[in-house]
């Protein structure tokens, strides 16, 4: 992957999240500031009078003026917990679909919001529509590795909580695409996440995925089970979104605790105190590896657009990755190879021979 990104716009729903313009507008002018992000536009949309104020306190007025940096005003904002549908139906002018519109339009070529998941993906199927072949998209990210310069993709990490077989097989196609150009892996390693490791295991949806699977020309190895998510054994990892969301947050709670509870025993222990100055950096680097802003930016992968949704309580830090995956993603047009896997056959059919 080129250190120096190719030129491309971005369109950033500064409302979205728990913290709207405080976190999304900072993350922004800090992204068109780096080096390697010079050939980039960014495209503000929210509030006019709030964005505008938070750039100037960010100090972004050189960024407005050289047109790196502009404003587009919406007039609405969809909550964290608005129903889909309501927000789908009656805020169309909302940040978070606007910024969507732009994407569409050509405008722009991939939209980064920290809005109402649920809301994201509805509104973003609405208006981009799934690629042909795919049946509906899927929610997709990194993990971290035990090997640090490893990378491993997740998908359906929530977006669909009833798969069925034929919808795994291209979760697979769908992830392997991706990490063969993210990535830079011509044969990437697929796995699906099952309860063992043995072919009789797992229920009849996981078995049936695995014998599509095996059928496919994709680099598919069998079974991975939940405690080998990190072992940099595989490259992508395909299941349900309702397992794949429960692992996700449950790897998020787990690094919390390890952390904190490491940073407990500092305080409280006397000896562990003494040794700190030796093990403090190793602690710094365990938490640099497990903070879940480092992996933060979620793609609705499989629409017609690149649509990263960065987790809703992150901070400037975190959204900042967020930016940074549409950015990847954006210019090695990973949404045109996605289509031309896809294209010319059935869902099915295509999820196979890929």
């Amino acid at each position: 992957m080129n250190s120096v990104y190719r030129k491309a716009t971005l369109a950033i729903d500064a409302m979205g999240g728990d913290f709207g313009v405080d976190t999304t507008v900072p993350a922004a002018i800090q992204f068109l500031n780096e080096d390697k992000s010079r050939n980039h536009k960014i495209i503000l949309v929210g509030d006019q009078d709030k964005v505008s104020q938070q750039v100037m306190q960010s100090k972004g007025e050189r960024l407005l003026k050289s047109g790196l940096l502009t404003v587009h005003h919406a007039s609405e904002v969809v909550g964290m917990d608005e129903s889909p549908a309501k927000a789908l139906k009656r805020k169309k002018d909302s940040s978070m679909r606007v910024a969507i519109n732009l994407v569409k339009e050509g405008k722009a070529q991939a939209a980064v919001s920290a809005g109402n998941t649920g809301a994201l993906m509805a509104t973003a199927r609405f208006v981009l529509k799934t690629i042909k072949g795919i049946d509906r998209p899927a929610i997709i990210s990194t993990m971290p590795c035990q090997d640090v310069s490893q990378t491993i993709h997740m998908l359906d990490l929530g977006a669909n909580v009833d798969s069925s077989p034929e919808m795994l097989v291209q979760f697979a196609v769908m992830g392997s695409v991706l990490t063969q150009y993210v990535d830079d892996k011509k044969a990437p390693r697929v796995a699906l996440l099952n309860v063992g490791a043995e072919e009789i295991k797992g229920s009849e949806k996981v078995k049936k995925a695995s014998a599509l699977l095996e059928q496919s020309t994709l680099n598919y190895v069998g079974y991975i089970e939940a405690d080998e998510i990190y072992d940099s054994k595989v490259d992508v990892i395909v299941t349900d979104g309702f397992e794949g969301n429960v692992a996700l947050k449950a790897s998020e709670g787990t690094a919390k605790m390890i952390v904190t509870v490491m940073q407990e025993e500092f305080k409280r222990n006397i000896f562990t105190m003494l040794i700190g100055a030796v093990c403090m950096p190793v602690l710094k680097a365990m938490r640099r590896r497990l903070d879940p802003r480092t992996h933060n930016g979620a793609t609705l992968l499989g629409l017609n657009g690149v649509v990263v949704k960065s987790h809703g309580g992150t901070d400037s830090v975190g959204f900042l990755h967020a930016i940074h995956e549409a950015s990847v993603q954006a210019n090695l047009n990973v949404v045109n190879h996605l289509s031309e896997q896809f294209e010319g056959a059935s869902s099915t059919k295509s999820a196979v021979s890929a």
